[in-house]
């Protein structure tokens, strides 16, 4: 019994060990990995290569079909392309099949030593992060080591010895038996190296261990399909394909198993060598078959799941796709393209102001009053999206650029509260009543309303881009728009004091409107700190000029980010 359990405990340590791999790898490498993958899409075997590179890192080609279906689901690389990634991805992992099952033994101690201490001595950095997937490595490498022993006592005990001359070999019962245990290690890798070392030991004769490599070969393809259900249908294509190659390539390798065993054998004599070059075999043969294929399969999937309308909030097309969140640089990438359509909607809104006020369009109102509904659900469904993306697999740099997209969008939702109440203010203090402000008066609301625009259209560039000159210039607007408030503010009291008729009418909405307009800007306006802090752009109390001595810094003080730095007046 106490055999069992320590190679039962040998496999979860071999399972958990990939699963290091997998995940440090992609935290560490991610978008570098995007960027491979995304250059290698006009051309069908830099495709495949780049998809062999990916997977050898990465260690899962369940990995890369979840990156690459998010690519497809963007419309960032073609189905036919992206199937042609995944016949390299195969081939990839299988070729870190054959390395790992090599005698490295003595990399393991190694690994987890150096692995230990990178992480504990730089635990959320990318050094930690790397010590990480040197920790998994020689994890892999030591539950390799340990069910060697396991198995090579319990093929000892005279019940196993028993059981084992019963097998016989059941094809079907195999491949069966290898999808689901790949399905449930989530590693068809972890299968593969545990059924080679299974076989090496004489637990399970040669011919069933090639049964179970075809299961798992099946089994990661029915994995990506499952871990994919709940993506559009673009991203959903892309295992689909993949699985359409294994379930045909299985189809035509089933019956030359011996075959191939015959011709190998000669060359071969190790069991666990055997089985590890039968894994890589059947992945060159699909990949060499359906190369020149992935265009016919791409179609044929796109038969049994064609493209629905796009799913849209005020007719824009949503960009938050789950199966990103397996890659948190990716995930981080759609947030910012949602983020930017909710800016789009807050600038339509924005720019409908005018026409409402200068043409009583009640109407209009109405429709960008209800446009503030989508604003609203945007923002919740950002935040939600981004708080699925864990903390930890995030960079320093993508932590901060995690803690931008929130402030973003939580000033975007409050611009788009601010314009819904002017224009309810408009409509009850200007349409109903018919009221019209005086020219002097319209032409401050136009000055003001067009110095708004272009703010907004700035702010959505500075956090698109990050650009430090241009979040300068933004912080500086602010200054400027609070001189402008006030000097309209005067001049309409001015008015007031010579009994202009229009600006008493409308004194009480005049006065809310251009402060509403300063509120917004300087929700516009906050966009610029996190970019001017980060480049160390701010002082205490005031924007730091470019090649300025701070005189006003007391000496040995440090600079303390404010909860609202104000920039020096025009």
């Amino acid at each position: 019994m106490t055999h069992l359990l320590n190679l039962l405990a040998a496999i979860a340590l071999l399972v958990w060990g990939t699963q290091l791999v997998r995940t440090g790898i992609v935290r560490v490498f991610g978008a570098s990995l995007r960027n491979i993958l995304a250059k290698s899409v006009n051309n069908r075997l830099a495709a495949m290569v780049s998809g062999i590179g990916v997977t050898a890192l990465v260690q899962s080609s369940t990995a890369t079909a979840l990156i690459v279906a998010s690519f497809v689901g963007q419309g960032l690389m073609s189905l036919p392309s992206a199937l042609a990634v995944m016949l390299g991805a195969d081939i990839g992992t299988s070729l870190m099949a054959v390395v790992f099952s090599r005698d490295l033994s003595w990399l393991s101690p190694l690994f987890i030593f150096v692995g230990v201490v990178l992480f504990i001595a730089r635990q959320s950095t990318t050094v930690g992060r790397i010590g990480r997937v040197l920790i998994g490595l020689g994890l892999m490498l030591l539950a390799l080591q340990l069910v060697t022993q396991s198995t090579s006592v319990l093929t000892q005990a005279p019940a196993v010895k028993a059981l084992l001359g019963s097998l016989s070999s059941d094809l079907m019962l195999e491949i069966t038996v290898g999808c689901v245990l790949s399905i449930l290690s989530y590693s068809s890798l972890a299968l593969v190296l545990l059924t080679a070392t299974l076989a090496s030991n004489g637990v399970v004769p040669i011919e069933v261990a090639f049964g179970l490599v075809l299961g798992a070969n099946l089994g990661s393809g029915l994995l990506a399909v499952l871990t994919t259900l709940n993506a559009n249908i673009e991203s959903r294509q892309v295992p689909l394909g993949n699985l359409m190659f294994k379930v045909i390539g299985l189809v035509i390798a089933a019956p030359f198993i011996n075959l191939w065993l015959k011709n190998a054998l000669p060359w071969v004599h190790e069991a666990a060598t055997l089985v590890v070059l039968f894994h890589l075999t059947f992945n060159l043969m699909v990949g060499v078959l359906f190369i020149g294929f992935t265009q016919l399969i791409a179609r044929q999937v796109e038969q049994w799941l064609p493209k629905q309308e796009k799913s849209t909030v005020a007719g824009r097309q949503r960009h938050l796709d789950p199966s990103a969140l397996e890659t948190p640089s990716l995930a981080i990438s759609c947030a910012v393209r949602e983020a930017m359509h909710q800016a789009d909607i807050v600038e339509s809104m924005l720019l409908g102001v005018m026409g409402v006020i200068r043409n009583n369009d009640a109407g209009l109102a109405q429709a960008l009053q209800k446009m503030d509904d989508t604003v609203d659900e945007l923002y919740t469904d950002i935040k939600y999206y981004l708080t699925k993306i864990s903390r930890e697999a995030l960079s320093e740099n993508e932590g901060r650029r995690w803690t931008d997209i929130i402030s973003f969008t939580i000033n975007m939702e409050q611009i788009g509260d601010i314009i819904e109440r002017v224009l309810e203010d408009i409509e009850n203090k200007k349409i109903k009543p018919g009221r019209e402000f005086s020219e002097a008066g319209m032409a401050e609301i136009a000055d003001l309303h067009a110095r708004l625009v272009d703010n907004l259209r700035l702010g959505m560039s500075v956090f698109l881009d990050g650009n430090v000159r241009d979040a300068r210039k933004l912080l500086e607007e602010k200054t400027r728009f609070r001189d402008l408030e006030r000097e309209y503010a005067a001049t309409h009291l001015e008015r007031l004091a010579v009994n202009t008729l229009q600006s008493m009418e409308t004194s009480s909405l005049h006065i809310d409107l251009i402060s509403d307009l300063k509120r917004i800007n300087s929700h516009i306006c906050s966009i610029a700190y996190p970019i001017l802090d980060s480049a160390g752009a701010l002082a205490p109390n005031r924007l730091r000029e470019p090649n300025a001595h701070h005189h006003h810094q007391v000496k040995g003080q440090q600079p303390a980010r404010p909860a609202e730095p104000k920039p020096p007046r025009s």
